[in-house]
């Protein structure tokens, strides 16, 4: 198993392979199963007096298509696919380690079950809501602005938390605390407010589902420490790993998804991984 290594496999079979006791921090981003392929096209605009759209001072600029990707977000058996790959997590896992399970509401319910038999229901840690405003809303239904992450903790009695790690948020009525505590900000709960990563963000790489570095790095820093080893079974864009090497963690990034890999490969360039089942861009 080497640490900071990009790997293009089925995660299963991956899984099976690594030695007990070896990860200090899981963070999974499974597909949602929502039935529907899931996709993104990168769009840039270039300077055109005669394009499509007005930018700045009046400029005009043109919109190109870049590269589409997607995947198949659909399972006949949700819990029955990630079952025994959450059983194979739970063993890798150290005696402090913890794992995220990123969800939504079409199957967070079913997972709260799956993840209590796998780990034990005294394992279960909190149940955080990532809420965002962001996109259409339904006229006939509450609109849908949130995802579920599930954290369980191998040992609910030894677990890493660097509550000094956590970044601190805005009060929402500073006027009813002092200056220090509003210079401080306060602690953030379980209901994390933030954006997605925006459509024409440096952050955006086109990759579908993309989640925010905030969110990856409040996790990586917190739950574990400096050399830790971070993996991330289901690796999309990367971000799990790029939270994981900016703060000085080591990763282990895994996916099926050829497209994935190489946008991963990318991102974490500057870290010189070891690409494992596939051959990175630009070589």
């Amino acid at each position: 198993m080497n640490r900071n290594s990009i790997h293009l496999a089925d995660n299963l079979d991956f899984l099976s392979e690594v030695p007990d006791n070896q990860v200090n921090l899981i963070y999974i981003d499974p597909p949602f199963n929502t039935g529907a392929k899931q996709s993104m096209t990168s769009l840039k605009t270039v300077r055109d007096e005669n394009g499509d759209r007005t930018g700045f001072g009046g400029n005009r600029y043109r919109t190109e298509r870049g590269t589409s990707r997607s995947y198949e977000d659909s399972f006949d058996d949700y819990v029955g696919f990630l079952e025994p790959r959450l059983e194979e997590a739970k063993r890798i896992l150290t005696e402090d380690g913890s794992l995220f399970l990123h969800v939504d509401q079409r199957e967070s319910h079913y997972c709260k079950i799956m993840l209590d038999k796998v780990f034990g229901r005294r394992s279960f840690m909190n149940e955080i809501i990532w809420s965002y405003d962001y996109g259409g809303r339904s006229k006939r239904k509450w609109p849908a602005k949130h995802d579920t992450i599930f954290w369980y903790a191998i040992d609910p009695k030894n677990y890493t938390f660097n509550s000094d790690e956590i970044d601190r948020i805005p009060y929402m009525a500073p006027s009813l605390v002092n200056k220090e505590k509003r210079e401080k900000g306060k602690v953030p709960t379980d209901v994390w407010w933030q954006t997605i990563v925006p459509t024409n963000g440096k952050e955006r790489t086109g990759y579908p589902t993309q989640k925010p570095m905030a969110i990856l790095e409040r996790i990586v820093k917190v739950h574990s420490n400096s050399g830790d080893l971070i993996l991330d079974f289901f690796g999309g864009s990367g971000t799990t790993a790029v939270a994981a090497a900016k703060n000085g963690r080591d990763f282990l990034l895994v996916d099926a998804n050829s497209e994935a890999v190489k946008v991963s490969a990318s991102r974490l360039s500057e870290y010189d991984p070891e690409c494992l089942g596939f051959i990175p861009p630009g070589q």
